[in-house]
C-alpha cells in the first residue's frame, strides 16, 4: 500500500452533497488514507464516520447588508479552511458541491493544493463552476454534464451510502394480483410540502380495489405529519407517517414503486436499489436540474416523470392506476433501474483520488516533508 495521504472533503451541508461526500471518505479511510469533512453546521447531523470540521460560509443573496455580511463569512471560512488544509497537511480536497463548500475550495486553490471535484448532477452546480477552472479533475454521475468541460470530466458515478449500495443484488418482484401495494413516498432529506398535499388526495382517488391494497410509508416535514395523517386513515389507507427513516434500505427493499422528488442521490438510490419510479422533480431547483437527472433515469425506462407545475392528483391516480393494472410495466422499469446503476461509484472515486495523489507532485507548501512512496 501507498504511504498514507489526508484529504479534505468539502462539501454544502445538505444530503445530496454530505452522503456522497461520507461515502467517498470512508472508501478512502478503507484504502488506508486520513479524512475529515469540512462542512457547515447541517453536516453533523448525517451518520457517518468520518470527522467532521465546520467551516463558516453564507451565501451573497439578499439586500445589502446581508451580501457583506455573506462575504465576511466566506472570507472567515477561507482563513478557517486555510488554517485546516496547513495544520493537518492536508494534500488534496475533493468538492462536492454546496455554497458550503467554496471557503475550503478557495483556500485549497490559493495553498497550491490539488482540487478534485465531485458532480452529483446532470448539470454542473454554480459552487462546482466557480471552481471547475482550477480543477484537475470533475468526476461526474452522468454521461452528459452540462456546463461541465468534457476535456476534464471523468464518468465515476454517485457514491452512496454503503447500506443502499450493498442492496445491489435485491430482486423486485412486482405486486401480485390480490395483493399489498407498498409505495414508498419521500421529497428529499427535507420532506416536501407538495408530497403532503397531493399525494395523500392521490391515493384517495384511486380505484376502491387498488385502495384497499395500499400500504403507504411516507416521509413529511413535521408540521405536516398530522396532517397527512388524517388524510390518510380518512381514506381508510394503511400509512405509516414520519420525518425521516432511519431504515431506508429496508423501506426500498420493500417498495413496489417509490414516489420521489430526483435528486442526484436519490437517483442513484433508487437505481441501486434496482426500484421504480414516479418521479416529481422540485421546480425550483438550480438549472432545473432535478428534471435532467430524472431524464437521464426516464430515457431508460427506469422511471415516470410528471413536472410538479403540471402535476395533478387526478393526472397521478390515473398514472398509478395504468401501473397497478399492469404490473409489469413496473418489472421492466426495475430491471432498467439496476442496470443503470453504478453501486461501486464511491470506491471508483477513492481509488481516482489515489491515482492522483500518487503521480501528482505535493505543492511544497502543503507538505514540506514526503516520505518516498513504500
Amino acid at each position: 500500500m501507498s504511504k498514507p495521504y489526508n484529504v479534505v472533503i468539502a462539501a454544502g451541508g445538505t444530503g445530496g452533497h454530505v452522503f456522497p461526500g461520507i461515502a467517498t471518505a470512508e472508501a478512502l479511510n478503507a484504502l488506508g488514507h486520513s479524512t475529515i469533512l469540512a462542512t457547515d453546521s447541517r453536516g453533523k447531523a448525517y451518520q457517518g464516520n468520518v470527522r467532521r470540521e465546520l467551516i463558516a460560509a453564507s451565501s451573497l443573496r439578499g439586500g445589502a447588508w446581508l451580501k457583506i455580511k455573506g462575504l465576511l463569512s466566506i472570507i472567515r471560512g477561507i482563513l478557517q479552511a486555510s488554517l485546516l488544509l496547513h495544520r493537518e497537511k492536508i494534500d488534496l480536497v475533493i468538492g462536492f458541491g454546496g455554497f458550503p463548500s467554496l471557503p475550503t475550495l478557495i483556500a485549497a486553490k490559493l495553498m497550491g493544493c490539488p482540487i478534485v471535484l465531485h458532480e452529483q448532477n446532470a448539470v454542473l452546480g454554480k459552487a462546482n463552476r466557480i471552481v471547475a477552472k482550477f480543477a484537475q479533475s470533475i468526476a461526474v454521475a452522468f454521461e452528459n454534464v452540462r456546463y461541465a468541460d468534457s476535456n476534464k470530466t471523468v464518468l465515476i458515478g454517485n457514491p452512496i451510502r454503503a447500506e443502499i449500495a450493498d442492496s445491489k443484488n435485491q430482486t423486485y418482484n412486482a405486486p401480485s394480483a390480490n395483493g399489498p401495494i407498498r409505495v414508498l413516498i419521500f421529497g428529499g432529506s427535507q420532506g416536501a410540502r407538495v408530497f403532503g398535499d397531493l399525494i395523500p388526495t392521490t391515493m384517495q382517488l384511486l380505484p376502491y380495489e387498488f385502495r384497499k391494497r395500499i400500504k403507504v410509508v411516507q416521509q413529511c416535514r413535521p408540521e405536516d405529519i398530522a396532517r397527512v395523517r388524517a388524510a390518510y386513515v380518512n381514506a381508510e389507507i394503511e400509512a405509516e407517517i414520519a420525518e425521516f427513516f432511519h431504515d431506508m434500505p429496508e423501506r426500498l427493499e420493500a417498495a413496489h414503486i417509490v414516489i420521489s422528488r430526483s435528486g442526484a442521490s436519490t437517483v442513484a438510490e433508487l437505481t441501486a436499489s434496482g426500484r421504480p419510479s414516479l418521479l416529481i422533480p422540485y421546480a425550483a431547483a438550480t438549472d432545473d436540474h432535478q428534471t435532467a437527472n430524472a431524464e437521464a433515469l426516464t430515457s431508460r425506462g427506469a422511471a415516470w416523470c410528471i413536472s410538479e407545475n403540471e402535476a395533478s392528483a387526478e393526472q397521478l391516480a390515473e398514472k398509478l392506476s395504468k401501473l397497478f393494472k399492469h404490473p409489469e410495466k413496473l418489472s421492466n422499469a426495475a430491471n432498467a433501474a439496476k442496470a443503470a446503476a453504478r453501486t461501486d461509484a464511491a470506491v471508483a472515486l477513492a481509488n481516482f483520488v489515489e491515482t492522483i495523489l500518487k503521480t501528482k507532485p505535493i505543492n511544497p507548501r502543503q507538505r514540506i516533508v514526503r516520505d518516498n512512496v513504500s
